[in-house]
């Protein structure tokens, strides 16, 4: 059944403009990462709103997702689908931790107070719980930001890629247009609400405990995450979430 399924997912016509505007979503974010701990606040950041681009994996890895496997589950397990996103994710995971421990001790300064406090053991410790995705306890804040990944902040991207790639094998790929519908307008009116609240919506890559406090990323997920399987269902709804949602955020 493997074979058969990965031959008929090589059937699937490939969009290479996806893989541009992959390359550009990087660019950007990493952009501003970089330009970051240069500012006082979003704001006067190079590319202020650049961490939206983080939000655009999630309605390409959205849409990637549905497009390969709304129709396939007659032949596949949620087994092999869980086997199979662990392939192409958890690499980078490992790789991510690694060069985040390898660097560590060389990004001392102001910015992460306690770097030259932490002994390696303790690194160590944060490197190997990073290699499973999950967020450490606070006890294992080494940089004090209070960082879910610390050795690669950008590691919670990967952690809610995980959780709503779990939430679509068990539960929402069997949701009917209107349940699809009504998920994300509820998580579109949230995430509205937290950005007029907040701010901003930079919001997920801190600790996930308390929800309240710093796990409201998760609202990222139904509402940009699941936004693109409505194309393949109800393909105007798409453009009135998206459109309406991220004008909503730029104007803040």
């Amino acid at each position: 059944m493997r074979t058969d399924l990965n031959d008929e997912l090589a059937t699937k016509p490939h969009y290479p403009i996806l893989d541009g505007l992959r390359g550009v979503a990087a660019i950007i974010v990493v952009t501003f990462h970089l330009t970051e701990p240069l500012g006082t606040g979003h704001l006067d950041i190079l590319v202020n709103h650049g961490y939206l681009a983080v939000d655009f994996f999630y309605l390409l890895s959205g849409f990637v997702i549905g497009y390969a496997y709304d129709n396939r589950w007659h032949k596949m397990t949620v087994g092999n689908f869980f086997k199979r996103r662990m392939e192409r994710l958890q690499p980078m995971v490992v790789l991510g931790m690694t060069l985040g421990a390898i660097g560590f001790y060389f990004t001392d300064s102001t910015l992460w107070p306690l770097i030259h406090t932490i002994p390696v053991w303790k690194m160590l410790l944060v490197m190997l719980i990073g290699y499973t995705v999950l967020p450490v306890p606070l006890s294992l804040d080494i940089r004090g930001w209070e960082e879910m990944h610390p050795l690669n902040s950008v590691g919670w991207s990967l952690f809610f890629e995980y959780i709503a790639n779990i939430l679509y094998a068990i539960w929402i790929r069997k949701f009917s247009k209107t349940a699809l519908s009504i998920l994300v307008g509820i998580a579109a009116i949230a995430l509205a609400h937290l950005a007029i609240t907040n701010g901003d919506v930079s919001v997920g890559r801190t600790r996930l405990f308390p929800l309240a406090r710093r796990g409201k990323g998760v609202l990222r997920i139904p509402a940009v995450y699941f936004t693109p399987r409505l194309m393949l269902k109800r393909p105007y709804l798409v453009y009135l979430a998206v459109y309406q949602d991220f004008e909503i955020i730029e104007t803040l």
